[in-house]
This record gives structure tokens, sequence and C-alpha cells, in this order.
């Protein structure tokens, strides 16, 4: 048996995960970073309409700038003069330049067009599609001295800085850190609550909220605490009750088993005597099962298990119970002694009652946390039944029944106290017949 664990989680539909703090990490993350992209969307898209702007405007004024230079130009002087008018998206070559197609992009069409209107009629103008990717293509002109001039384009946005991917992952990190925080702020309450949830105590001891942070962490904290408060003076007065009622019982009990006494032999003085016996110890064991939700009164000490068990089955042994010991814990252990003894002794006794005999197993559990188990070959428990016994009162009635001497409130004062020591008592089926019950215990017990 390990340490209390967590409610099993529901499956999930689809690709959510479990967790609300990875569902709210991924949404969170998942709008950040798409808002991200389309501002970088944005942005590149506002850069290609200017590039494109800028790059039409200079090639209007540098085109009818550039031709009729070269135009003027002795044919020997012109080749000097190529680098001047040498841009990033276009350049000047002298010749009829590389055979393409002569189909041509919407973009390509607007340039040649806006070419043709700036240079006029006297240059008539042919283009073709030299490439596709990246798009390139040449405009051909004839000069007034018949030699060809051919303008090659190459369409491009502005080249992107080399420092700008090292800004989008700084921003990614900050995304990260920012959603980081978002869900550690939204899921560390429900955490908290879910661990004080789970150590509720019945006795209303149990884990506090503090009632801080935002409005409505503060109003669940304090339901929670109030929740806490109303269940616990609930069973205090139900258990006050009982032991009230137990308590003033065993007079009238003792006054009745007098006057039995005092009868003369008979088999009617025999089991009225019986039966004064059994409501007598049904009377002793209600009051046990009240004092037991007391049990975090106690002051915890630090024990050595393995002494501790190895002195209690020694004691049985004494009596000629068959009662054995194996394994070791190796360690010390923070509990209530009274409470753990209690616990250990309804379990062994339990055993040793229905099946002659109790081997008795300690180990160390996870969490740092120790484990006792106590194994029978007895008659056993039903599988459907196992949580049901557990319940103050509740009784066997094939084999654990009230004629072997049983009130059904061993197993429940000995849950109630292993929760007031902050463990977790629970049972099994053993394999080849019989029960395991197991008792898990921190290596701290609950203040």
């Amino acid at each position: 048996m390990n340490a209390p664990a967590a409610v099993a989680a529901k499956p999930v539909r689809g690709w959510l995960p479990r967790s609300m703090a990875s569902r709210l990490y991924l949404i969170l993350f998942a709008g950040l970073a798409l808002a991200h992209a389309l501002s970088f969307s944005l942005l590149f898209y506002e850069r290609y309409v200017t590039a494109t702007s800028m790059m039409l405007g200079n090639l209007e004024l540098d085109v009818r700038t550039a031709v009729a230079v070269l135009d003027r130009l002795p044919a020997d002087e012109r080749a000097q003069w190529l680098p001047q008018f040498k841009r990033r998206t276009y350049h000047y070559l002298l010749g009829p330049g590389e055979p393409g197609q002569a189909r041509l992009s919407a973009r390509a069409q607007d340039i040649v067009g806006m070419v043709g209107g700036a240079l006029g009629a006297r240059y008539p103008l042919r283009a073709q599609t030299v490439d596709t990717r990246p798009e390139r293509f040449q405009i051909h002109l004839t000069l007034s001295d018949g030699r060809p001039l051919t303008i090659e384009v190459i369409p491009s946005t502005m080249p992107i800085a080399q420092w700008l991917p090292y800004v989008l992952a700084a921003q990614l990190a900050l995304l990260l850190l920012c959603a980081w925080l978002a869900v550690r702020q939204a899921a560390r309450p429900l955490e908290r609550l879910a661990q004080a949830a789970q150590s509720l105590s019945p006795a209303g001891d149990g884990q506090r909220l503090g009632e801080t942070g935002p409005t409505e962490v503060a109003q669940a904290a304090a339901a929670f605490n109030a929740m806490q408060d109303r269940i616990g003076a609930y069973l205090r007065e139900r258990l006050q009750i009982l032991a009230a009622i137990s308590h003033d019982l065993q007079t009238p009990i003792t006054r009745m088993r007098l006057r039995t006494e005092a009868m003369d032999d008979s088999p009617e003085r025999t089991r009225l005597l019986e039966d004064l016996e059994q409501i007598q110890h049904l009377v002793r064991e209600g009051i046990a099962y009240a004092r037991s939700a007391h049990g975090s009164a106690e002051s915890a000490i630090k024990l050595d298990l393995d002494a501790f068990l190895d002195s209690l089955v020694c004691d049985y042994q004494d009596t000629g119970k068959a009662v054995s010991l194996s394994g070791r814990a190796d360690a010390a252990l923070v509990t209530r002694a009274h409470a753990l003894r209690r616990v250990a002794t309804n379990l062994i006794d339990n055993a040793v009652k229905y099946a002659g005999a109790a081997e008795v197993q300690v180990s160390r559990g996870v969490d740092d946390g120790f484990l006792i188990e106590v194994l029978d070959r007895g008659p056993g428990i039903p599988a459907e039944e196992l949580d049901a016994v557990m319940q103050p009162f509740y009784r066997l009635e094939a084999s654990r029944n009230r004629d072997t001497g049983g009130t059904g409130l061993g197993l429940a004062i000995a849950q109630q106290l292993a929760q007031s020591l902050g463990g977790r008592l629970s049972l099994s089926q053993r394999d080849g017949g019989g029960l395991r019950t197991a008792l898990w215990l921190p290596a701290q017990s609950q203040s």
C-alpha cells in the first residue's frame, strides 16, 4: 500500500491534457503565440507593401534617368556607367538578355506598365519571365543607336535584420514566462484546496486554508474553512451523544448484573449474564469509538518502529497467540504511540480471532513513509464488502457476526485512529485466501 492517492482523474476526450494547469497553459500560450504570429504577419505584410512601393517609386525615377544617360553616352562608355545605376532589386544589362517566357505575373505586368509610362512611346518595351523562384524578369528595349538594353528586375522585400530572430526568440520566452506565471497564480489555489480536501479531518482539525489573495480565492478558502468547522462540530456533537449514552448505560447495566448474579443458578440466569456481557462490551466499544475521534489530542513522540512492533508481537506470543513479525523499517517514526498501539492491536486481534494466527510485516513505503501489514488465512471478506466493513456497527453475518462477539466497531476505530495519525488503512483479499490489512503511516505524524 502506498501513500494516500489523489482521486483518479476521469479520462478526457481528444487531445486536451488532463490537468487544469496544463489546459490553462495551453490556452494562454496558444492565444499569445497566435497573436504574436499575427502581429509578425502584419509587420511583414506592411514591409512587403512598403518595399514594393519604394521599389516602384525608385524604379520609375531611375529608369527615366538611366535610359536617357545611357542613350546619350557613346557605346564604349556605357559599361562603365552600369554600376552607378545598379540597385538591389533591379539593374541594367547591355545586350539582348536571356531568353524567357512571355507570360508575366500581375506584379511584373504592373512594373512593366510603370516603366513603359516613364519612358514613353519612344522606347517600345518587350518583357519576359526568366525565372519564377525567385521571381526574375527582364524588360527589353532598343536605344537610339539600335543597340539593345535590358532591365533585369528581381522583386523582393527588404532583407530581415540578423538580430530579428533573437528578438523573436526573446519574445516567445517572455510569452512562456507570462503564461507560466498566469497559470501558476490560477492553479495554486486549486492545488491547495485539493490538498486541504484530501487531508480533511472529520474532527475538524485538518489543514486550514489561508484566507488571503484575490477575492474569489479568499472567499473559497473561507467557505472551505467554515465547512470544515461545521463538519467537525456536527461530528463532535454526535460523538458526545454516543459517548454520553454509552457512559450512562454502564450504571444500569452494572445494577442489572448485580441483581442477576444474586439470582439462583438457572439456565435463565446464565443467559441473562451472557446478554449483559455482550451489552457491556458493546457499550465499551461505543465509548472507545467516540474517544478514537479525538486521537489527535495525544502528543506525538519519536519511537523505534521495529522495537515497538517487536514488543507488541512478543506480548501476543507470551500469551500463546500465533503472531509473527517480519521485515524491518530501520528508521524512527514520529507518531502517537497509544493510538498506533490501538490500531495495531485491533488489526492483530481481528486476525487472531477469525484466523487463529496473524503475520505482521513492516517495510518502508513511498514518500518516506512506513507500511505495516497484518495478514491472515481466515475466511476473508468478500471484495464487494471490503469498504462496508470499515463503517461503524457493520457486521458480516456469514462469518464475522454477533455470535463471534464482534460489535462492528473494531475496524471503524482502527480506521479513525489511522486517519488521526495522518495515515491510511485499507483492506484487500490475500492471494490464496485470507485478509490483508495494510496501514500506511507518514514519517511525521500530523500535529
